[in-house]
């Protein structure tokens, strides 16, 4: 067996119900080990492959593919997030578990899914790492609401036993004390400062600071202004930047549910017809746009992607929260089904998985390269002309801002100390973003320490290499190819795209 195949077969392992969604065989029977025993012996088993590849003769790029996954669940392990994750969608095992529940058949897994909630229970309960007393109340209430609510198709003769283990965890995160909102980040718990860092490193796959990551978000911000008033002197007449935010909060809303999914269908038919010129290589399956389950929406994003499987059984799937559509932006339509659906990680994830590259090539999670990617298409959708308005506009710079906040945010909570009020505070003065949706934001940078550095790291780095393979080839230079050749990598590290990019676009 290569290390490949070892080092694959551990990441799924780690997270079958990706294995699941990717329609991959092997898993669908599986439940990751959420037992301090369990989690330890994956993780040694992940330290001895580490310890193989730089005696490997393996590809280079599979290699860096490797190590950084292997690095990166390591890393996971050792911070302990699972003590500590209860509220946010998928991050949060046993309210992701019910997510999931409603999105996949999980009828193989019926009889391991009370022992895994009892699992996550006895982690909570005896670790030195508390969770957020807010997320404890949040998930309590998804949980009792669950529980009050009759037995869903996919419980199955195991719906007693499962909602008694659930019972049993929603009683130990009621009786949990909890951490107060002036102690969100990891910088309050033990080993915060060092598990910060090696997840710093691990989802943006460069060497950044959070110093520099903070100062980079805070100059991205500032510049973020200027296109701001240039939009508004345009749509409204005022180059105001405070008015034009108020009124990107306060008009613009969407009438009801149907529109905000109507006009999310509409967008990804626009992109698809525009994609040729810019693609030379499609994928042979569609993206449906579905909403979320009305029990999901308190605890679910507010829009995501779930892949096609392998064998093209369904579409690839671009999920929208409809929660308070009333009270959100529509300027936000297009943007995000473009970086969720088309050509973001639709395209990204589904041309990938249809190469033969090896699996571990295909399916590894590099958030920096994958919501980087994501991220970059939203500025690469301009380009190619789908924004339907200047006020579709301005939901690509809401979106930019959003990232550029993410960077100031997630680091001022984790590395500084920021109290939960001082970084809603931060996005609603610098960003449109409503109030549901900066709670809804925060609460997740809280769970998911360092994943949303990601998104503009990377695509600050896919754009400079796109921009430096432009300046090499000059008229040579053929959009289809350079965005042929970035997603058909598979996901790699940074670094690795930066030389595959050189390499083959040098003269």
């Amino acid at each position: 067996m290569s290390l490949a195949d070892e080092m694959f077969q551990a990441t799924m392992d780690w997270a079958p119900f990706m294995a699941t969604m990717y329609g991959l065989e092997g898993w669908d029977d599986k439940l990751e080990e959420l037992s301090v025993e369990g989690e330890q012996a994956l993780r040694a088993r992940i330290a001895d492959v580490l310890r193989r590849v730089e005696t490997s003769d393996e590809d280079p790029v599979t290699l860096a593919v490797i190590k950084h996954q292997g690095e990166s669940i390591v890393a996971r392990i050792d911070a302990r997030l699972v003590e500590h994750t209860v509220a946010t969608g998928l991050s949060a095992p046993v309210t992701g578990l019910l997510m999931v529940a409603s999105q996949l058949d999980v009828s193989q897994r019926l009889d391991k899914m009370a022992r895994y909630v009892e699992q996550a229970g006895a982690r909570v309960r005896d670790s030195d790492r508390l969770p957020m007393r807010r997320h404890l109340q949040t998930a309590t209430t998804r949980l009792e609401r669950f529980l009050a609510s009759p037995a869903q198709e996919w419980e199955g003769e195991f719906s007693g036993e499962i909602r008694t283990a659930i019972a049993g965890y929603r009683d130990v995160l009621a009786s949990t004390e909890g951490r107060s909102d002036d102690q969100p980040g990891l910088c309050w718990l033990p080993e915060g400062e060092q598990n910060y860092a090696n997840l710093v490193r691990n989802y943006t796959t460069a060497s950044y600071t959070p110093d520099e990551l903070h100062r980079l978000g805070l100059d991205l911000i500032a510049g973020l202004r200027e296109e701001y008033a240039e939009i508004g002197s345009r749509v409204w007449g005022t180059r105001d930047v405070p008015e034009i935010f108020h009124r990107l909060r306060t008009e613009l809303l969407w009438a009801g549910e149907d529109e905000m999914v109507a006009h999310a269908v509409e967008a990804i038919a626009r992109a698809e017809a525009e994609a040729p010129n810019w693609f030379g290589r499609m994928p042979a399956v569609g993206c449906q746009v579905r909403p979320v389950d009305e029990a999901e929406r308190q605890t679910a994003a507010i829009a995501f992607y779930q892949p096609a499987p392998v064998d093209g059984s369904r579409p690839g799937t671009y999920w929208l929260n409809p929660l308070g559509a009333t009270e959100r932006s529509r300027t936000l339509s297009e943007v995000t089904a473009f970086h969720e659906a088309v050509p973001g990680h639709h395209y990204q994830l589904t041309v990938a998985a249809e190469t033969d590259l090896h699996n571990m090539r295909r399916f590894a999670f590099i958030e920096a390269y994958l919501e980087g990617w994501g991220l970059y298409t939203e500025r690469l959708a301009d380009e190619m002309g789908l924004y339907s308005s200047d006020e579709q506009r301005f939901g690509m710079l809401s979106l930019d801002a959003m990232r550029a906040g993410r960077l100031v945010v997630d680091t001022g909570l984790h590395a500084f100390g920021w109290t939960r009020q001082q970084a809603v505070d931060f996005l609603r003065e610098n960003t449109v973003m409503t109030e549901p949706e900066i709670n809804s934001e925060v609460d997740r940078y809280i769970e998911t320490p360092g994943q949303a550095l990601a998104y503009m790291v990377g695509r600050l780095e896919i754009q400079r290499v796109r921009a430096e393979a432009a300046a090499r080839l000059g008229d040579r230079f053929d959009v289809r190819e350079f965005h042929d050749l970035v997603i058909g990598l598979g996901p790699v590290p940074l670094s690795v795209l930066d030389q595959q990019v050189t390499a083959r676009t040098s003269p």
